[in-house]
């Protein structure tokens, strides 16, 4: 059960382009949002799963995530690093167990698209088993791709998706292979004011078992500038419309805060 639930969210949107001029409260409620901005983010998000798939079982994931820009020569990269504090239920008599997750790291290239309102990316990625107890990781090293699209041409409606996979080489061999393709479209909606409408579940689905999950959410966030931070904070219900599997959410509440530090 934990097994596939842990699986499928060592992804998540909160990457964090080309520099884009944020001269107006359109421009930064637009790319608020932008996993691949060009500047420093700190995010915290938190997953509460309300009823996990053939269980009945409540779980929650905690995310820390940090993105820097950075340069090779005169390319230019993003990196972003991911820390979760899991609470799962753990069998056979479902208690609980609490504490952090495998560690997750990737940097993605970012392509000049000759439009600085469109952005891609694309780069390696790997996982540590960083795991405080078993139960609450996989015990295996990972690596894989990162791929990331944001459009925000349109000051209105912006759109993406994260796509992502990942393969574990080493570690326990009593533990499960970790065999993980996950694509996340994500799209928002402006209705003027730093208030927006979002919608940014993640599809996962486990090659080596052909579990899957595919949750849909509509959520509502809120963007506002102080000083030389940008803070958007959000809430986004997610109900699943197709799974396969034990350990997959049947629905969940995901909510939190990102912040972009301005130069």
């Amino acid at each position: 059960m934990k097994k596939s639930f842990l699986q499928k969210v060592l992804f998540g949107l909160a990457l964090t382009i080309p520099p884009v001029a944020m001269s107006s409260e359109a421009d930064i409620a637009a790319q608020a949002n932008n996993p691949l901005a060009n500047m420093k983010a700190f995010n915290m998000h938190n997953y509460y799963i309300g009823n996990l798939t053939e269980s009945d079982e409540s779980a929650n994931q905690f995310w820390m995530r940090y993105a820097q820009p950075f340069s090779i020569g005169e390319s230019n990269w993003l990196m972003r690093a991911s820390l979760p504090v899991n609470s799962f239920p753990t069998p056979p008599d479902s208690s609980r167990e609490t504490g952090i997750g495998d560690f997750n790291i990737f940097a993605a290239y970012l392509f000049d698209t000759g439009n600085p309102a469109v952005s891609f990316g694309i780069g390696p990625q790997i996982s540590a088993p960083t795991a405080t107890k078993d139960a609450l990781g996989s015990e295996k090293w990972s690596a894989g791709l990162a791929n990331v699209l944001f459009n925000a041409e349109n000051k209105v409606f912006q759109y993406g998706y994260l796509l992502t996979w990942q393969h574990s080489f080493t570690g326990n061999d009593d533990r499960n292979t970790v065999n993980v393709a996950a694509f996340q479209p994500f799209g928002m909606v402006q209705l003027g004011g730093g208030t927006y409408l979002r919608s940014t579940g993640i599809w996962a689905y486990n090659l080596e078992n052909d579990n899957y999950s595919i949750p849909l959410g509509i959520g509502i966030g809120k963007v506002f500038k102080k000083e030389k931070t940008v803070y958007n904070l959000f809430l986004e219900p997610q109900f699943s419309v197709a799974d396969r599997g034990p350990g997959q959410p049947d629905w969940q509440i995901f909510f939190g805060l990102n912040m972009q530090f301005l130069q």
